[in-house]
């Protein structure tokens, strides 16, 4: 599909990033200091990739908006706390880098980010594991409604010139795939993540990936049935 620009779009929690440790530690805390019961982890990890604000209010729902409010304050204080534990360190999942590396000598590739992180959270982490310079838009909860709105891609489409039809969202929940479905993208799911295969393949994924060794031969399927696409158009209009 040489010439024709193609997008591809990471999640990072849960994604790209395993920072389940983290996540449940500043969420732990925060409750805490809110006289709050703590949930279990798996309730908190099904929020990720949601807007802290709309993850906060998904998991205390029967709270009045000045509770949530100082949760969510909290849950920041307490993740920049926690951030120089060890215990606590958000690694790349495996496989995530060398994907990372081949995408980025792909001819007419492009890479971004969609996440519920915040811009500082999301170039923080991103340059812990020197990413900054891979992706050429990031789109996060400071500039978009929260996922599964399409916000996020139809900002990163803008940014970039490309096609939502062109576009692959890789992720690890509904939300991610949702959103690419409404953007009019394609999602790629993770089996590594936060939400279970079956709930993404409900949500519109068109494959499940097991582990990132699969994402070039996924891609190139999907660029293949794109590439023939564009050959038939082609040929139909001569």
């Amino acid at each position: 599909m040489s010439g024709e620009l193609k997008l591809v779009l990471f999640d990072c929690d849960g994604t790209l990033v395993d920072s389940q440790h983290m996540i449940v530690a500043a969420m732990n805390e925060a409750f805490t200091q809110n006289g709050l019961a703590l949930l279990p982890r798996g309730e908190v990890l099904s929020i990720v990739g949601l807007s802290l604000e709309n993850a906060i209010a998904a998991l205390l729902p029967e709270q009045d908006p000045a509770t949530l409010v100082r949760v969510t304050e909290a849950y920041r204080d307490a993740f920049t706390t926690l951030r120089g534990r060890p215990d606590l360190h958000e690694p790349l999942f495996e496989g995530a880098q060398e994907a990372l590396d081949w995408l980025r000598n792909e001819e007419d590739v492009l890479l971004g980010i969609v996440t519920g992180k915040s811009q500082k959270g999301l170039r923080n982490i991103l340059a812990l594991h020197e990413l900054s310079d891979y992706f050429i838009t990031l789109q996060t909860a400071d500039d978009a409604p929260s996922k599964p709105h399409p916000g996020m891609i139809e900002r990163a489409l803008g940014e970039t010139g490309a096609r939502a039809d062109h576009t692959v969202v890789i992720g690890d929940t509904s939300y991610d795939m949702l959103m690419a479905r409404s953007a009019g993208a394609h999602g790629l799911g993770v089996a590594w993540g936060y939400h279970e295969p079956t709930a993404l393949s409900a949500s519109g994924a068109r494959r499940i990936l097991q582990h990132f060794g699969e994402t070039e031969e996924a891609l190139g399927t999907l660029w293949a049935e794109w590439q023939g696409k564009t050959l038939n158009g082609k040929e139909a209009a001569e």
